[in-house]
């Protein structure tokens, strides 16, 4: 679960005796091209000269086939964020995508991550794995996403920036980097606030990531990555039905005000990796620790508390979480060619303070009133893992590896009146997880693959909190979903800069966890049967010239139910018994068939001119399938000038969204009990901003 980190050979060039071991992250080899490896990966350089906002990760996450990143315009939810379709189901925060910043990672031992605390200002790269090999990272490995921040080098220049734009938002943020004989360092904060496009929606941000690397004798670093967020009272708009989006798009659903619905997270943690080579061999020892404390008033009506079994409209959650990883890696041959193989271990640890409060106290709503639940969870994971790399002739080389994971779950309830049993109760998961890839090297532009793995994922705390049935007590009875996904594909790397990826592949997936009821801003869960994910990938970048470039990512993708299955339909009132059948041969919800965007980027001189365009297919936003989100397409504009002074680098930027004013739906609730499926994207929206680089002496 922290990153599967190996040290592999390079698999490009001619057959030799050894080569030199670079530190990856799974299947990640930063000294070899990706044409060269059995796997889907994308790596986004996030460019210093970035003309948005430069506070939500989403803007540096356009041009990668198979991921879908949706802002909400609510930054009270997470970026909703899927891969392949993986994920695309979660009502909050990030679900079946496994995250890590700096190799710490942003996603708990339960599968359970959230983007807001990664910080682009100080980001250097983000790398994007698809396909079989995800289930390297252990549980709830539908898709890998991994923000790297750059390395301090002598000589780099410190940056302030500094922007603002429509809705009354505005961004700061100040980067220093740079290296000392003893220290190497990134330190990059950041301020965001915006009131919001949509009513209720205002919010703030400031987050700070510091990375800093030390050598502490031949072959021997230490790196030392700090990284806190603070978000207080971000506002929650929810979502709005089909009358009201169509009707007034940038108005809040009513009980939204009238409850102040709202959420606080702070968040802060640390992490230090060491590694030391010594002959062939590689040993890297990875630690981190964390405290994350989250808070959020939900729009649930008094009389659905009356029941002695509700836990409240608000949620409170506190704890701290971290763990331990460890490998080893060993270069050697095997019938005279080269051979690597990796060993290892991590363990990771979750303890969180689960509350509920009554979200009125009498006639007043949206205050905090009287305790409704009080429980201790506690999740762990212990793996062990191996992979081994081998070059089995001149042309062809093949990566496989394997995973064992066991993830423990426990809960012990403390909220135990007349009514209100003891809830407590606890749940162990265990899996192995193969994998592997087979790389054919056709000629010097042309490499084809195929790879096969299987994966798994468990029910996340928050998706066992509540029972379908609306018993008391956790949902124990989920069972963890079991995939099988095959790809093949092919990579051009043309001399001329150009490069090409198609990718096809299938997933299939056993006891899939769905929605059950979605209602008051509480989800419950069912495992529902098979499911099936297929589909194309297509990757195409081509330089124009000296000064120009066009990049393009096309995603095709089925999603859909192979077993029939009995659903609840949620209206008029909340359903614990499901009647309504959902047919074989459904669509998933929250998975739109077709996603496209392309970019045309042109740098005359001290110039940066580029547009951008986005396209999306219908996505069906109920199990039923009774009900989606029209497709859309949207333009958007770029332009910046810099300035070489004697003070440093003076950039200036400005960039359009939704330059044709097109409504559309942005993102979708699957599921929602209420029937406010849609969350309205913004109308033409406008960035402008300023950034000065200078030369630290």
């Amino acid at each position: 679960m922290i990153g599967w980190g190996v040290t592999m050979l390079a698999l490009a060039g001619p057959a030799a005796t050894t080569l030199d071991s670079v530190q990856v992250q799974a299947a990640r080899v930063r000294a070899v091209d990706d044409a060269d490896l059995p796997a889907s990966m994308t790596t986004l350089d996030v460019d210093a000269q970035g003309n948005g906002r430069g506070a939500l990760v989403s803007e540096a996450l356009a041009g990668v086939p198979g991921l879908l990143a949706r802002e909400r315009q609510n930054l009270a939810q997470d970026t909703q964020l899927s891969i392949r379709g993986v994920g695309a189901r979660s009502t909050f925060g990030v679900r079946g995508v496994r995250l890590l910043v700096d190799g710490v990672p942003a996603t708990m031992p339960d599968g359970q991550g959230q983007l807001s605390h990664f910080n682009l200002l100080g980001a250097e790269r983000i790398e994007v794995l698809r396909g079989p090999f995800s289930t390297l990272y252990g549980n709830a490995s539908g898709g890998v996403v991994q923000l790297w921040s750059g390395d301090g080098r002598a000589g780099d220049p410190w940056r302030l920036r500094a922007a603002v734009g429509g809705n009354d938002s505005h961004s700061l943020g100040l980067q220093l980097k740079g290296a000392t004989p003893a220290l190497r360092y990134n330190v990059a904060a950041n301020h965001y606030r915006t009131q919001g496009w949509r009513a209720h929606s205002a919010a703030r941000r400031e987050s700070l990531n510091a990375r800093f690397g030390m050598d502490l004798g031949p072959e021997r670093t230490l790196e030392l990555v700090v990284n806190a967020l603070e978000a207080p009272h971000a506002q929650d708009p929810l979502g709005l039905s089909r009358e009201q989006a169509q009707a007034a798009p940038r108005h809040a659903a009513a009980v939204a005000t009238a409850y102040d619905t709202r959420k606080s997270v702070h968040q802060a943690q640390a992490g230090a990796v060491y590694t030391q080579q010594r002959d062939q061999r590689t040993w890297r020892t990875m630690a981190y620790a964390g405290q994350r404390t989250v808070e959020q008033y939900l729009a649930i009506p008094p009389a659905a508390q009356a029941s002695p079994l509700h836990s409240g409209g608000v949620i409170g959650l506190d704890g701290g979480y971290g763990g331990i990883d460890t490998r080893w890696a060993w270069q050697a041959t095997l019938a005279g060619r080269p051979l690597e193989l990796v060993l290892g271990a991590n363990a990771d640890r979750q303890r969180q303070h689960r509350t509920g409060y009554e979200n009125h106290v009498g006639e007043v709503l949206g205050i905090k009133g009287r305790l409704r639940r009080d429980q201790h969870d506690r999740v762990a994971n212990l793996d062990q893992f191996a992979q081994a790399w081998w070059r089995i002739g001149p042309r062809w080389s093949l990566l496989a590896g394997a995973r064992h994971s066991r993830v423990r779950f426990r809960s012990d309830d403390h909220y135990i009146v007349p009514g209100n049993p003891d809830d407590s109760g606890r749940r162990d998961y265990t899996a192995t997880t193969p994998v592997a890839g087979l790389v054919f090297r056709a000629n010097e532009v042309l490499r084809l693959y195929a790879s096969a793995g299987r994966g798994f994922e468990t029910p996340t705390f928050n998706e066992l909190g509540y029972r379908a049935d609306g018993g008391a007590g956790l949902a124990l009875d989920l069972a963890p979903a079991t995939s099988r996904t095959v790809e093949l594909g092919g990579k051009w790397r043309f001399r001329t800069g150009a490069r090409l990826d198609l990718a096809v592949f299938r997933a299939d997936t056993e006891d899939e966890l769905a929605v059950a009821t979605n209602r008051g801003g509480r989800s419950s869960y069912r495992t529902i049967g098979a499911t099936r994910r297929q589909g194309v990938e297509l990757e195409w970048r081509r330089p124009l010239g000296e000064t120009q470039e066009l990049q393009l990512a096309w995603t095709w993708l089925q999603a859909r139910v192979r077993e029939a299955y009995l659903t609840c339909t949620g209206l008029p009132a909340p359903c614990t018994v499901p009647s309504a059948t959902v047919a074989a041969g459904t669509a998933l919800p929250g998975v739109p068939r077709q996603y496209l965007q392309a970019r045309w980027q042109w740098r005359p001189g001290a110039w940066q001119l580029a547009a951008e365009g986005t396209a999306s297919a219908a996505t069906v936003v109920t199990d039923l399938g009774d009900a989606r989100a029209p497709g859309y397409g949207l333009l958007n504009l770029e332009a910046a000038r810099q300035w070489s002074t004697a003070q440093g680098a003076l950039r200036v930027f400005a960039r359009v969204d939704n330059l044709l004013d097109r409504r559309y739906i942005g993102s979708v609730i699957v599921n929602d009990g209420n029937g406010r499926y849609f969350e309205p994207g913004p109308d033409r929206t406008w960035t402008l901003g300023v950034q000065w680089q200078w030369a630290v002496r």
